[in-house]
């Protein structure tokens, strides 16, 4: 289909012809944006090229936009958690600096590790997703899920005879955050499925990990002693590890709470 080109357009018939192609041409957002930025060009008047990388710019900030959205949306993050809403002052465990380092997405290029490691209410779970968020936002595919149920996901697929379809499925995204893990005790065939993705992932994909055991006690979620050495190994190899401490912030915000109520009261 070819669009016959008209001079001295009324303004009616310009604008309905700049939503026709961008309907066509899949522009969204120069489509909704339009009218503003030409006014303002023929009040400035912005040169033609000018006016042109304008709304071409805000396209393509939209698109990028959109993608990180759809980005963080696939990762199923329980929660939205943003680096900004994290209090640093309420655990003094963590060094600012080196979360923001991490938030650059530096080790997710080189597919290193990272664990968090501290007691329920330090923070470990909002920094895996903070920091999974920010991996989304940067452009890779991040997956959030916890240690349990990937395990059991695992089994179910080995029940199936698609084991090998989802380790490859799971060794194909970019970071993996795997959060809880330690809560719960995994047999020997669990420890197995999970040491097989980890081995899928090595050295290729970043897997990011929050638990509330440390290493030491690793052996109470990994019974076997060989294998639990083999999976510390898969998560701290050239990686990041950050304790986040002892004292829970939530137990502590709950207490403050209450002190207050008592004093007003």
């Amino acid at each position: 289909m070819k669009l016959k080109r008209h001079r001295g357009l009324t303004e009616q018939a310009a604008t309905a012809a700049v939503d026709h192609a961008c309907r066509m041409l899949r522009l969204p957002t120069i489509r909704a944006q339009f009218p503003e930025p030409a006014e303002a060009a023929a009040r400035d008047q912005m040169s033609y090229r000018g006016f042109l990388a304008e709304l071409l710019m805000a396209e393509c900030d939209d698109r990028v936009r959109r993608r990180s959205e759809r980005r963080i949306k696939a990762a199923q993050f329980p929660w939205e958690k943003a680096l900004r809403a994290f209090s640093f002052d309420a655990n003094p465990n963590i060094d600012p600096a080196v979360v923001h380092t991490l938030a650059t997405c530096e080790w997710g290029k080189k597919g290193l590790p990272l664990c968090l490691i501290g007691d329920s209410g330090t923070g470990k779970s909002h920094l895996l997703i903070t920091l999974g968020t920010e991996a989304a936002m940067a452009g890779f595919h991040v997956r959030y899920t916890l240690a349990t149920k990937l395990v059991n996901e695992l089994a179910e697929a080995a029940d199936e005879e698609i084991l090998t379809k989802t380790i490859a499925r799971y060794g194909h995204i970019d970071l993996l955050c795997i959060d809880e893990l330690g809560y719960m005790e995994l047999d020997r065939r669990g420890a197995e499925l999970l040491f097989q993705v980890l081995t899928e992932r090595e050295e290729k994909n970043s897997v990011a990990i929050a638990s509330t055991e440390s290493f030491g006690g690793w052996t109470r979620t990994f019974t076997d002693p060989r294998l639990c050495a083999a999976i510390v190994d898969r998560l701290t190899f050239g990686g990041n590890i950050i304790e986040t401490g002892t004292e829970s912030y939530r137990l502590a915000s709950t207490r403050a709470a209450q002190a207050q109520d008592s004093f007003t009261n």
